[in-house]
């Protein structure tokens, strides 16, 4: 699997928009004039047989990933196999992505559709009751051991890999690393849900095994986070900020395990300790 990250469909608006500006300084220099790219961010409305469920901020690059990964992380299906196509059209005011169910599939997602517009921020928008806070359910049994210099490779790789991110330093990214921390894939975004969305889209693509590396983000490691890995089966995180308290209740729940602060020469593992190792 590539690594390459903001792969789009011909036709569709660019990932980063070059725009002019000006440099001030505090105290006494005349302004500097420059230039700069931007990050891409676009409303994307996901629309299942024809009817729209849900609108993304996001960045448009990798929306066939995203198709996948938002709809297994959602809950709309349980494997790659239940949708048969994708398609992404311009709109008058964005982009609809179109994603064709398998028609068992469809009928299921219908008969329970709920309006969740614009999850980008707290990730739990449009829901009407506690009870219905996302939750995957199970526990990760994956044996997989990591050894610590993986981690270390991993996010030394994931520096180089954010493409998108050195253009505009304004989007998230979300990395799926073999054991021995070498990257598999790289997806980024505007939104931290909607990079490891496209990321878990890309490995469900791919037949990644979830069981065969771990997942790296560049975010805070919110609970919506660990369920989306809890859905994919992911049994490692590692977060380059801190975890929220219900993250870390979660993966313990789901007895993940769960790193987070990660810099070059650290690593803080906050869960499941058992599954990393000191040797090379």
């Amino acid at each position: 699997m590539s690594t390459e990250t903001g792969s789009r469909t011909s036709g569709l608006p660019p990932c980063a928009v070059p725009v002019s500006m000006q440099v001030m300084a505090y105290h006494g220099s005349a302004p500097k004039p420059d230039t700069r790219a931007l990050a891409a961010e676009a409303p994307v409305n996901l629309v299942y047989g024809s009817v729209p469920h849900a609108v993304m901020m996001a960045t448009p690059a990798d929306l066939e990933d995203f198709a996948y990964g938002f709809s297994l992380t959602e809950g709309i299906v349980d494997s790659v196999d239940e949708i048969r196509a994708t398609r992404v059209e311009m709109a008058e005011d964005g982009l609809r992505l179109h994603v064709d169910l398998a028609p068992g599939r469809l009928r299921e997602h219908l008969a329970r559709k709920r309006a969740i517009s614009g999850r980008t921020g707290c990730g739990v928008c449009g829901i009407e009751d506690l009870a219905q806070l996302p939750r995957a359910g199970g526990r990760a049994a994956s044996e997989v051991r990591i050894a610590l210099p993986a981690i270390a490779r991993a996010l030394s790789e994931l520096d180089r890999a954010q493409v998108l991110g050195a253009q505009t330093r304004a989007v998230h990214a979300a990395a799926w690393a073999r054991r021995d921390g070498s990257l598999a894939a790289v997806r980024e975004d505007v939104g931290r849900h909607n990079a490891l969305d496209k990321l878990i889209g890309a490995l469900m693509r791919a037949g990644t095994p979830a069981d065969e590396g771990f997942l790296v983000i560049t975010s805070r490691c919110s609970f919506e986070m660990v369920e989306k890995a809890a859905r994919l089966g992911a049994a490692v995180i590692v977060a380059i900020s801190a975890p929220t308290s219900l993250a870390l209740e979660r993966a313990r729940s789901y007895g993940l395990t769960l790193c987070a602060i990660a810099r070059a020469d650290t690593v803080t593992v906050f869960t499941g300790a058992e599954r990393l190792t000191t040797g090379g």
